[in-house]
C-alpha cells in the first residue's frame, strides 16, 4: 500500500508507479504534466556498513537523537497550526442523499475530511476541505483485470469520447482547448482506474465535474464500436488489395512500451511474483494479446466496474461541501444499489507460495549493428507481504527503503553501483501503492557471464544488512530526508489535493479509511521511539523478515536479441496475414467499408448543436491581469561582489529556498559536453574530508535536499525591444546549485554549498567510471523511450547557439560524447582528471568568480529575517575577491562560446533530415523550421494559434486518425522556432505528409473561426489556462528569477498577454501563412530500420545513423 512516504514522493519519482498508464499523457497541456506510462517497479536509488555494536552504542548518543528531533522539521509543519476555523464547519454539512460514515482531520495537511455513502446507489465520498484554492475532483473505479487485452486501459481512453449529456466525439479535447484546467487526465493502474480534474477557478471545475462524471457513468464508448475501434484496435484496409493491419491509441502505445528493454524487465518483474490474481497480467495491454478483446467484452467490463457502488469519489480543496454533494446526486440518483459490482472487483491477496525462489529468462531487442556486445538485465524481486501492514510497518518500510536504494550512497545501491557488475540500478525497490508491497532492485548492462553474480551480491549485502545494520547517521539522515518531505508537502506541478487522493486511495480501495494512510504524526513518533531504544534493529529485523529470509522471491533476467524486433514484426505480419487470406470478399469488402467509416467518422466535424453542449467559460471570466511574483535585487551585495536576488512571499513554512549560480562563461567551448559529468561529481563524489556516503548524509541530515543543474538561456539584448525574434547570440550560463533547509539550518546547506563548489573530490576515477555508465544507460533508454524529446533537441540545435549546447549536453550528440568520455576515464583517467580540474580553477578564478554569481532566495519574511546574519557570513568565505574584474555584459556583448559554435554547428548540426535507428516498434517523427526571421515581433497570438493546431488538428489527425499515442507541436515566442513531433507513431511518411497539409488545415480554421467566436473564445481560455498554473512558493521564486534573468518586463508580460485575449481569425491566417512558408525546415526521426526501409519506398528517405 502507498505509504505515507508515497504520498510525499509520488511527484519526485516521475508521477507514476506501479504499472499506471495514462490515456492522455501527451496530448495534455503543459501542466497536465506527463503522469507518465510509468513501470511497476521503478526507477533507481542508493548506500556503507560498520560493525553492529558501533552502531547500537552510535544510536544511543545524544547527537543522533537531537537530529530525530530536530525542532527544525516542527517548525516546517508550523503552518498546519494556523488553518482557519471555519474549516471546522465543513464537518458538519449533511446532505439529505447521503448519510455520514466518518469524520476525519488529516492535522498533517490540515485537511478536514468528511466520508459520505450515498444512499441510494452506495457511492462513497471523501470531502477534503483544505485552504487551497486549487480544487480536486476524482473518481475512482477498481478495475482489476484477468488477462492482459488491456480492457482496463482501452476503457480508460474511451469513456472521455461522448457521452449522454455531452455528445461530441472527444469532450476531453474540448476541455483542454478551452478550460483553465491545472489537471486533465486519467490513468489505468494494475487494480483500479483513476479520473482526475482540477482547477483554481470555481465555474471552471464544476464544468469538468459534470464532463468527467457524465463520461464515466454514461459513456458513448458502450454503444458505439468505432470508439473501442479506434482507441484500442481495428484491422485496417483501405483497398482489399492492400495487407491488413492493426491500428488503435492503445496498440500501438503498448507497442511502445513493449519496446523498451525497462518496461520488457518490469512487466516480466510483475508477473513472476503474482502468479495468481490481477497483478498478473497486464492492465495497460501486451499489444499481442490485445486484438483478443472483443467490443463485447469491453462493453461488459464497463458494465460490471463503472457502478457507483464499485467508485471512489473524491473532492478537495476550498469550495463548498454540500455544493459537492449536491452535483454528485445528480448523477447518482440514477443509480440503485449494486454490491455485486463492489464483489466482483474485490482483489485477491497473493499469497507467498514459493518455498523456493525462482528464476526466469525474457528477451529484449537490440540492433544487429550494434558497436559494444549486448548486455543483460537482471532484477530481483520480492512479494513483501500477504497481509495487511500497519502505518508504523509501511513507514518502517519506507525508511528502509531510503536506506538501501535511496541514494547514491546508500547501501545497496552504491554496493550494485561500485561492483562494476552492471551499467545502472534497476527496479527501484519498495512499490507500495497496491493492495501488496513489492521490492525489486537489480542491474542493466550486464555481462552474459557475470549474471548470476548480481543476484548474489544483492543477496550478500542483504546478509550484511541483517548482521551489521545501519550506521546511525545514515538513519537519522533518511529519517529527516523523509520527514521534511512529508512536512514540506511540495507536489511540484502536481495538484496537492491530487497527492492526498491518491495517498487515500491506498486504504480506501482496499475497505479501509481513506485518511489512515494519510497520518505519519504517530507512525513516526512510534519508530522514533523504537529506534531510540533499540537502534537499527528494527531495519535489520525488517530486511531479515521481508527480504532475506523471504522465499516468495524471483530473478528475472532480460537476455538481448538482435532478432526480437524481426521476429515480432514477422509474427505480426504472418497473423495478419493468415487472417486475411481466411477472409471471404465479403469479409475484405465490410473491413475496407469500416475504415471508410472510422476514417470518415474521424475527420467530421461535431455539430455546432453536440459543441454547444460542453459547458465551457467566457472571456469575461478570465483574469486579464499578468501574475507577477515578489523579486527584489541586491548588487554587490554587503560590498562582497555577489548579487542577492530575493522573493518574500506571505508563507513558505519556516523554509528558505536557496539558489547559488556560478557563471561558466570563461570556459572553452570544447569543454561544454563536460558539464553534466562536472555537475554530477559535486553531490556525488564526495567533498572534501567528507567522502560520497557522508555528503550524502550531511545533505539527507541538515537539509530538504542539494541539486546541481547548467542553465543556458538566451537573453534580451539590453535596451531592444521586447516581443521580437532574438539571435540567441546574448546568454546566460551558469552552474546553479540548489537547495532548500529550515531557518535554523540554511549555515548547515550554505556549507553544502560552498563545500561541493570548492571541494569536490574530482579524483574519483571508479566513480566517474560507474557514472558515465549509468548514463550511457539512461540516454539509451531515452532515447527508446523519449525520442520526441530527442529528436526535437535535434533540431532546436540547427538554429541556435544555446539550444545547440543543450543537444551537446543531453542530446543524441551526447551519447557518443558519454562514450568517449567513458573510453577515456578507462584508458586515460590523469588526463580527464586535468580537464575537470581546469574547469573548476576557471569558474573559480578569484579575479572573475564573484562578479558571476548570483545567490537567489525565496522565504516569508521571518524566515528572510532570521536567515541573514548566516547570508552576510556566507557572502563574506566564498571564493574569489569583492572587487575583481568585471564580468562582461551579456546583455550588451555577444557570449564567448558564439563564435566557435556557430563554426562547429556548420559542421555537426546542418539543416538536414535525420534517421536515428533504434530497436521499436514505433516511431517518433519530427518536422521543424523557422516562423520568424531575427528581429520580427512575434505576436502573443501565435501562442494560440500553435496550441490550438496542438490540441486540434494534430490531436484529429495524428493521435486520432493516424493511431499514434500523441501528437502535438512546439513553438519558442523567443526565437520562433516551430516544430511538430509524434509519440509512439506506427507511421512515419503519413506523419510527415499530415505536418504538410496543417497550413492549408490552419487557413481553413481561420475561416471558420471568422464565423464562430465562441470557438475562438474557447482557444484563447485554454492558452490563458497554461500560463496561469498553481505554483509553489518555490517555484514563484523561481518563475521571478528566470523572468530577471532573461531580462523580460511586467510590460512585455502584460501586453503579451493582452495579445493572446486578443487574438482573432485574422491572427490564425497570418500564423498559417507563416507556416506554409515556412524556412529551414529540416525533419528529424527516431524509428526502426524497418519503418525507414518502407518510408524510403514511399519516397521519403533520409540519411541513417544507428544509435543503438
Amino acid at each position: 500500500m502507498w505509504s505515507v512516504w508515497g504520498v510525499a514522493t509520488w511527484a519526485k519519482r516521475g508521477g507514476a508507479k506501479s504499472g499506471m498508464v495514462t490515456a492522455f499523457t501527451i496530448a495534455s497541456t503543459s501542466r497536465a504534466r506527463q503522469v507518465a506510462a510509468a513501470t511497476f517497479f521503478q526507477s533507481s536509488r542508493s548506500m556503507s556498513s560498520a560493525t553492529t555494536d558501533s552502531k547500537m552504542s552510535a544510536l544511543k548518543n545524544p547527537s543522533f537523537l537531537s537530529n530525530l528531533k530536530s525542532s527544525s522539521l516542527r517548525q516546517s509543519s508550523a503552518s498546519v497550526e494556523t488553518e482557519t476555523l471555519d474549516l471546522t464547519k465543513t464537518l458538519e454539512v449533511t446532505h439529505p442523499a447521503f448519510e455520514v460514515v466518518e469524520r476525519d482531520v488529516v492535522t498533517e495537511y490540515g485537511a478536514y475530511c468528511s466520508l459520505y455513502r450515498h444512499k441510494k446507489s452506495g457511492a462513497e465520498l471523501l470531502s477534503v476541505s483544505t485552504e487551497d484554492d486549487n480544487k480536486v475532483f476524482g473518481i475512482t473505479f477498481r478495475t482489476p483485470p484477468e488477462d492482459s487485452t488491456g480492457v482496463p486501459h482501452i476503457l480508460e481512453h474511451s469513456v472521455l469520447c461522448g457521452s449522454r449529456k455531452y455528445p461530441t466525439k472527444d469532450p476531453f479535447v474540448q476541455l483542454l482547448q478551452g478550460s483553465l484546467q491545472t489537471f486533465l487526465n486519467a490513468f489505468t493502474y494494475p487494480d483500479r482506474t483513476c479520473y482526475v480534474v482540477a482547477s483554481q477557478n470555481e465555474k471552471d471545475f464544476y464544468n469538468l465535474i459534470n464532463v468527467y462524471a457524465d463520461a464515466v457513468f454514461h459513456p458513448r464508448a458502450v454503444s458505439d464500436p468505432n470508439v473501442h475501434a479506434q482507441e484500442g484496435w481495428h484491422l485496417e484496409l483501405e483497398k482489399k488489395g492492400d495487407p491488413l493491419t492493426y491500428k488503435g491509441v492503445v496498440y500501438n502505445e503498448m507497442k511502445g512500451v513493449y519496446s523498451s528493454p525497462d518496461s520488457l524487465l518490469n512487466r516480466a518483474s510483475q508477473r513472476s511474483i503474482f502468479p495468481d490474481t490481477t497483478y498478473g497480467v497486464d492492465s495497460g495491454g501486451d499489444p499481442r494479446v490485445i486484438p483478443d478483446l472483443s467490443f463485447e467484452q469491453f462493453a461488459e467490463f464497463h458494465q460490471r466496474f463503472y457502478h457507483p457502488a464499485n467508485s471512489r469519489i473524491y473532492f478537495s480543496g476550498d469550495d463548498d461541501v454540500y455544493n459537492r454533494l449536491e452535483i454528485m446526486d445528480e448523477y447518482l440518483k440514477d443509480f440503485d444499489f449494486s454490491p455485486v459490482s463492489k464483489e466482483k472487483s474485490k482483489i485477491e491477496w497473493q499469497s507467498k507460495k514459493y518455498t523456493e525462489p525462482k528464476k526466469e529468462v525474457a528477451y529484449y531487442p537490440v540492433g544487429s549493428n550494434s558497436e559494444q556486445d549486448p548486455t543483460h538485465m537482471i532484477n530481483v524481486n520480492w512479494l513483501v507481504n500477504d497481509e495487511p501492514m500497519s502505518n508504523y510497518e509501511e513507514l518502517t518500510l519506507g525508511i528502509l527503503d531510503h536506506l538501501l536504494m535511496g541514494t547514491t550512497s546508500s547501501k545497496l545501491r552504491k554496493a550494485l553501483m561500485e561492483s562494476g557488475l552492471g551499467e545502472a540500478v534497476t527496479g527501484g525497490g519498495l512499490s507500495d501503492e497496491l493492495l501488496q508491497a513489492t521490492f525489486s532492485v537489480g542491474l542493466k548492462g550486464v555481462a552474459s557471464d557475470k549474471t548470476e553474480e548480481v543476484e548474489k551480491l544483492i543477496m550478500a549485502t542483504l546478509d550484511e544488512v541483517v548482521k551489521e545494520g545501519f550506521d546511525a547517521d545514515d538513519i537519522a539522515s533518511s529519517i529527516n530526508t523523509i520527514e521534511f518531505s512529508m512536512r514540506e508537502f511540495n507536489t511540484g506541478s502536481y495538484p496537492k489535493g491530487l497527492m492526498l487522493m491518491l495517498g487515500s486511495m491506498s486504504k480506501w480501495l482496499y475497505e479501509k479509511s481513506p485518511t489512515e494512510s494519510l497520518k505519519f504524526e504517530e507512525p513516526l513518533a512510534q519508530l522514533k521511539k523504537q529506534i531510540e531504544e533499540s537502534g537499527s534493529k528494527v531495519f535489520q529485523d525488517a530486511v531479515e523478515n521481508y527480504l532475506v529470509k523471504n522465499t516468495h522471491r524471483t530473478t528475472v533476467e532480460l537476455a538481448p536479441s538482435p532478432t526480437l524486433e524481426e521476429e515480432q514484426l514477422k509474427e505480426e505480419t504472418d497473423r495478419l496475414a493468415e487472417l486475411k487470406k481466411n477472409l471471404g470478399e465479403e469479409d475484405l469488402e465490410e473491413i475496407v467499408k469500416k475504415t471508410t467509416e472510422l476514417k470518415a467518422l474521424q475527420a467530421a466535424e461535431d455539430s455546432p448543436e453536440a459543441r454547444a453542449t460542453i459547458p465551457s467559460l467566457k472571456l469575461s471570466d478570465l483574469k486579464r491581469e499578468s501574475a507577477e511574483y515578489p523579486i527584489a535585487i541586491s548588487e554587490n551585495e554587503n560590498d562582497s561582489g555577489v548579487t542577492v536576488v530575493r522573493h518574500e512571499l506571505g508563507s513558505t513554512s519556516g523554509i528558505a529556498y536557496m539558489s547559488l549560480s556560478v557563471d561558466l562563461s570563461a570556459l572553452p567551448f570544447e569543454d561544454v559536453s563536460l558539464l553534466p559529468l562536472f555537475r554530477r561529481m559535486l553531490t556525488e563524489t564526495g567533498a572534501g574530508d567528507l567522502d560520497s556516503v557522508a555528503l550524502s548524509r550531511q545533505i539527507g541530515t541538515h537539509t530538504g535536499g542539494v541539486d546541481v543543474s547548467l542553465m543556458t538561456t538566451a537573453v534580451n539584448p539590453k535596451g531592444a525591444e521586447q516581443g521580437v525574434s532574438i539571435s540567441g547570440e546574448h546568454m546566460l550560463t551558469k552552474l546553479q546549485i540548489n537547495g532548500k533547509a529550515t531557518t535554523d539550518k540554511v549555515d548547515e546547506l550554505l556549507n553544502i554549498f560552498k563545500l561541493i563548489m570548492t571541494d569536490a573530490r574530482l579524483d574519483s576515477q571508479k566513480r566517474v567510471i560507474e557514472m558515465l555508465k549509468e548514463s550511457r544507460a539512461r540516454m539509451e533508454s531515452a532515447i527508446q523511450g523519449s525520442g520526441h524529446s530527442m529528436i526535437n533537441s535535434r533540431m532546436r540545435a540547427r538554429h541556435r547557439v544555446g539550444a545547440y549546447v543543450d543537444e551537446l549536453q543531453g542530446g543524441i550528440t551526447y551519447l557518443d560524447t558519454i562514450k568517449d568520455l567513458l573510453k577515456q576515464a578507462e584508458e586515460d583517467w590523469p588526463s580527464l582528471l586535468a580537464r575537470l580540474e581546469k574547469i573548476r580553477s576557471t569558474i573559480l578564478e578569484p579575479s572573475i568568480v564573484r562578479g558571476g554569481m548570483l545567490l537567489d532566495i525565496t522565504g516569508d519574511k521571518l524566515v528572510m529575517d532570521k536567515i541573514q546574519p548566516v547570508v552576510d557570513s556566507f557572502l563574506t568565505e566564498l571564493p574569489g575577491v569583492p572587487d575583481g574584474k568585471k564580468l562582461q555584459d551579456f546583455y550588451t556583448e555577444t557570449h564567448p562560446w558564439v563564435p566557435v559554435a556557430k563554426k562547429l554547428m556548420e559542421e555537426n548540426a546542418p539543416l538536414k533530415d535525420e534517421g536515428f535507428c533504434v530497436p521499436t516498434q514505433v516511431n517518433y517523427v519530427g518536422l521543424s523550421g523557422m516562423l520568424y526571421d531575427e528581429g520580427e515581433r512575434i505576436p502573443g497570438s501565435a501562442a494560440v494559434v500553435s496550441r490550438f493546431l496542438r490540441t486540434g488538428y494534430l490531436w484529429d489527425h495524428v493521435r486520432v486518425m493516424g493511431g499514434a499515442y500523441g501528437g502535438f507541436c512546439t513553438f519558442s515566442p523567443f526565437s520562433g522556432f516551430f516544430s511538430f513531433l509524434s509519440y509512439r507513431d506506427p507511421n512515419l511518411e503519413k506523419t510527415l505528409d499530415v505536418y504538410e497539409a496543417a497550413a492549408d488545415a490552419l487557413m481553413a480554421t481561420a475561416d471558420a473561426l471568422e464565423k464562430d467566436p465562441d470557438a475562438l473564445a474557447t482557444a484563447i481560455i485554454g492558452t490563458i489556462g497554461d500560463m496561469d498554473g498553481a505554483l509553489q512558493p518555490d517555484q514563484k521564486g523561481s518563475t521571478a528569477f528566470s523572468r530577471w534573468l532573461i531580462n523580460e518586463s511586467a510590460e512585455y508580460r502584460q501586453k503579451y498577454r493582452d495579445e493572446i485575449l486578443n487574438t482573432t481569425a485574422e491572427d490564425f491566417r497570418e500564423f498559417a501563412l507563416r507556416l506554409k512558408d515556412m524556412k529551414k525546415t529540416s525533419a528529424a526521426v527516431v524509428g526502426s530500420k524497418a519503418a525507414f526501409e518502407t518510408a524510403a519506398q514511399n519516397g521519403r528517405e533520409m540519411p541513417l545513423t544507428d544509435v543503438m
